[in-house]
């Protein structure tokens, strides 16, 4: 169905996810927050409007969301709708896959002006986060990379001057991401979007203070080495987030995601922590405020 949107239309980028929403889980006894969602990003048959969204999350125990802007309108729309609605923070950055796609289509000079948008609007109060950034060598070849790792750059120094939390897209890139944090030098506050490396990847970043962030992928039948990170990583260094309308968990993959799923995620956490759900869902929600304040 159509979503209201906050003065303008939304990213209409489609999320390649089939069929209607799952059902609700039963929710949380202790709230959480959804680090990380595209309210903006339509699904193929089904889309939830804003309102529903924070209904749906809210009855679910997720009465927070930190909604992300990945390129200009995105980022727009994301300021606008956490201006209007105090349950929803903003993050904004040009992802690491769109600064190339600028530089290769518009021009360099686009680049420059799209940079400038996004360090005006990572000054405003609502917006809590620069992100996502960082590097995916999955999508973007081996020509447009130097342009992916100067916008990474230029998005640390951003969080840093604006005191907002970095937050790192990171995909078949870990030790790209890691080499350009320490020459640059990491902001007070990282979150490891959609964490994605093995146990030895957590360490090193758990070492730094960085916190990871887990997603649906947590709960897939082949995500060992992912489950051993979170196991490896501290109850004072760990969100979730659903990055939907993607990575929606166990049984429902494939299926649209939405922030009101997000108990099935900490359940499976929870039981790869050893400790119950609530104590797992307090110190996300302790984290969560720690990094992206209160709202």
């Amino acid at each position: 169905m159509p979503a209201p949107h906050p003065g303008q239309e939304p990213h209409t980028r489609t999320a390649r996810r089939d069929g209607q929403y799952p059902p609700p889980p039963p929710p949380l006894r202790t709230p959480v927050l959804d680090s990380h969602c595209h309210l903006d990003i339509a699904t193929t048959d089904a889309h939830l409007s804003v309102d529903q969204a924070l209904a749906a999350s809210t009855a679910a125990g997720v009465p927070r969301l930190v909604q992300v802007g990945c390129d200009l309108t995105s980022a727009r729309w994301s300021v606008q709708v956490a201006e209007q609605h105090a349950a929803i923070v903003a993050a904004v950055a040009l992802h690491p896959n769109e600064a190339p796609r600028i530089a290769q289509q518009e021009g360099m000079a686009a680049l420059e002006a799209a940079y400038l948008e996004i360090e005006q609007l990572a000054g405003h109060p609502r917006v809590r986060a620069v992100g996502e950034t960082g590097l995916d060598f999955f999508r973007t070849e081996a020509d447009g990379r130097s342009v992916q790792e100067e916008s990474f750059r230029r998005h640390i120094q951003l969080a840093k001057q604006c005191d907002k939390t970095l937050v790192i897209h990171d995909r078949d890139s870990h030790h790209a991401v890691l080499r350009v944090l320490g020459e640059e030098g990491a902001p007070p506050r990282v979150v490891f979007h959609c964490f994605s490396g093995d146990a030895e990847m957590a360490r090193r970043c758990v070492d730094q203070g960085w916190v990871l962030s887990f997603a649906g992928t947590v709960t897939f039948k082949n995500a060992d080495p992912l489950r051993q990170a979170l196991a490896a990583t501290p109850l004072d260094q760990i969100l979730v987030e659903t990055d939907a309308p993607f990575l929606t968990p166990t049984p429902y993959r494939g299926q649209p995601n939405a922030s009101y799923l997000v108990p099935l995620t900490v359940r499976a956490m929870a039981q790869v922590k050893g400790v119950d759900e609530d104590t797992l869902a307090a110190a996300i929600r302790d984290v969560g405020q720690r990094m992206f304040g209160q709202f």
